[in-house]
């Protein structure tokens, strides 16, 4: 059977050409869009009288028929696209009515509609992904409100904090995912229907009372634009990249964290692998997966990248590679979130261990130091005073909780018997009690916000 666009052809495609130009295969999961744009195009046509309100029926109905037994449906052989597919069906099914859908519409606006209307809805489920792994932080960290951990820079032991602490800290890259999800949303929420191939129609056509049938804010101001551009699909790639990337930085400690040299947690046996060899093995691989496939996401931000930063306005056929890369991003993060959510939500905390850790590394040494600050000495001194301290621990195997107050004495007669309960690993938290930091009273005031966000507190 003949193409839709063959009347201007003596011969037919090679078969290397329909190959490499067939895109049903990527696009056709947008039938559900592609469909439901007809139907809101179609009922505007018989509105505005461009075709008879006989034909506008018809073709609506044929469409709805068609949604509702897609699964059924025999895709023709000649279709490249999800558009011609649909078009095709129609037209078998109604006869000379479906050849006039088409009518003040181009491919080029139909799948920048069509692409439109399934990222929209795309975006509405993973920020729901995001927000069930905040209300699982959430969860996570009121149950560990008391246990203490140190907290790290460059990998070295460096503050006491709370486990509640820690999780906070990526509720709150979460939440800026969810926020960001949000905001790409708002800009993409318009209507490319009706710029037609670059410069709209000849045809009176309603573009507003398409974009509100099909639930979009508004229309695209400018044809051209509305056709060919993709910042849209690069904003979401860039928001779902920095999104995989908070999650690869949580797996990495989650990795970390199970291994013997740290034991914090455990995983729990649903979401771990044996080794084949070593029977000892209980392997974080979820995490490890959730880590490495984040370059593919990467990967996919920048393909569409490369694809667009040489195009002359407006579409050109290069852009039929947009929808593969962003595609393949989604269904990446929807895996990983959905993954990890789990896994965290499953996860043995040992609190034990945290605090044995916590309490080598000398992570109470600021709050030495601090002590002395409220006995007058300058805060350079101080530290220099406790740096010399530590080092007299490690030569002597000793902690700073260790020591005698003759040995503290030693190196300054303004220590007294309260440096003791000055630099417990307790006492060190909660003194940390601005805004943000990891005292009890105020970790309860992160959660109780970013519950707030989750909308169910």
């Amino acid at each position: 059977m003949a193409k839709l666009w063959s009347g201007r052809f003596e011969k037919n495609t090679a078969a290397i050409t329909d190959a490499i130009n067939f895109s049903i295969g990527v696009d056709g999961r947008m039938y559900s869009q592609d469909i439901t744009g007809s139907i809101a195009h179609a009922a505007m046509l018989g509105k505005q009288g461009i075709i008879t309100q006989a034909d506008s029926d018809a073709i609506t109905a044929g469409l709805r028929e068609i949604l509702s037994n897609w699964e059924t449906q025999q895709i023709p052989p000649e279709a490249e696209d999800i558009h011609m597919a649909v078009e095709a069906i129609l037209t078998a099914k109604i006869g000379e009515a479906g050849k006039r859908l088409h009518t003040a519409r181009s491919r080029n606006d139909q799948v920048a509609l069509d692409f439109r209307l399934y990222l929209k809805e795309q975006i509405v489920e993973l920020r729901t992904l995001a927000l069930n792994l905040l209300e699982v932080l959430c969860k996570k960290a009121r149950e560990n409100l008391d246990a203490v951990m140190p907290a790290y820079t460059h990998l070295q032991r460096a503050q006491p904090s709370t486990f509640a602490h820690y999780l906070m800290a990526y509720a709150q890259m979460f939440r800026r995912d969810c926020g960001r999800l949000s905001d790409c949303l708002e800009r993409m929420d318009e209507s490319p229907l009706g710029a037609g191939a670059l410069c709209g129609t000849t045809y009176p056509i309603d573009r507003e009372f398409v974009a509100s049938e099909l639930g979009f804010a508004r229309i695209t101001e400018n044809s051209l634009d509305a056709v060919s551009d993709r910042d849209f699909a690069l904003e979401l790639l860039s928001d779902l990249s920095i999104l995989q990337m908070h999650l690869s930085r949580f797996a990495e400690e989650i990795v970390l964290w199970c291994s013997w040299e740290f034991k914090f947690l455990e995983l729990d046996d649903a979401f771990a692998t044996g080794s084949s060899m070593m029977p000892q093995k209980k392997n974080p691989d979820v995490a490890e997966l959730v880590r490495g496939k984040t370059g593919r996401v990467y990967g996919d931000l920048a393909t569409l990248l490369t694809v667009m930063k040489g195009l002359p306005l407006a579409y050109n056929k290069d852009m039929q590679e947009d929808k593969e890369a962003v595609f393949d991003a989604l269904d990446t993060v929807w895996l990983t979130v959905t993954a990890f959510t789990e896994m965290l939500g499953s996860v043995k905390v040992l609190p034990d261990n945290m605090r044995a850790a916590a309490s080598k590394g000398f992570i109470n040494a600021t709050d030495c130091a601090d002590y002395l600050v409220t006995q007058s000495i300058p805060f350079r001194d101080a530290h220099e005073i406790t740096g010399k301290l530590v080092r007299y621990c490690i030569a002597n195997a000793k902690t700073l909780d260790t020591l005698t107050l003759d040995e503290y004495k030693s190196f300054s007669g303004k220590f007294d018997d309260d440096i003791f309960s000055a630099i417990s690993l307790e006492t060190c938290i909660e003194r940390r009690g601005v805004p943000g930091g990891p005292s009890k009273a105020q970790v309860q005031k992160q959660i109780e916000s970013v519950e707030r966000f989750v909308g169910y507190k």
